[in-house]
């Protein structure tokens, strides 16, 4: 049986950036980073150092070039957030990519963009 989520894969053309992107601009604390010495490299990022699920940033081109066979697409992720509203305003000031608000039955919601224009959203539970 499986216990929870650990790590989601993020393929990207450019690595640093995206380090960058997740840290600088979202907020995300760098939890590991190997490097083999030999092209290969690998960074893991989390909302914090206490997240249970991280997203690790690999070389987009290097991986399709090991394992051709391999989907390297953005995977559909929600992120959750306790403030929707402060998030969205901090995440307009560093000029991300956001949609609208949307109000939902559930939440609410909004999408934003990377620096590589991949997507993602993230949701404001509502309280019960």
């Amino acid at each position: 049986m499986f216990s929870q989520i650990g790590q989601v894969m993020l393929y990207v053309q450019d690595q640093d950036n995206a380090v960058k992107f997740w840290t600088e601009k979202a907020g995300f604390s760098i939890i590991s980073e190997t490097d083999t010495g030999q092209g290969m490299r690998w960074i893991e990022v989390a909302p914090s150092p206490q997240s249970e699920t991280s997203f690790v940033i690999h070389n987009k081109e290097l991986i399709a070039a090991m394992q051709p066979e391999l989907h390297l697409g953005t995977p559909s992720i929600m992120l959750y957030t306790d403030n929707l509203e402060q998030l969205y305003s901090e995440f307009k000031a560093k000029n991300i990519t956001t949609g609208e608000i949307a109000i939902l039955p559930h939440g609410k919601v909004f999408n934003f963009a990377d620096d590589e224009n991949n997507y993602f959203a993230v949701m404001e539970i509502a309280k019960q």
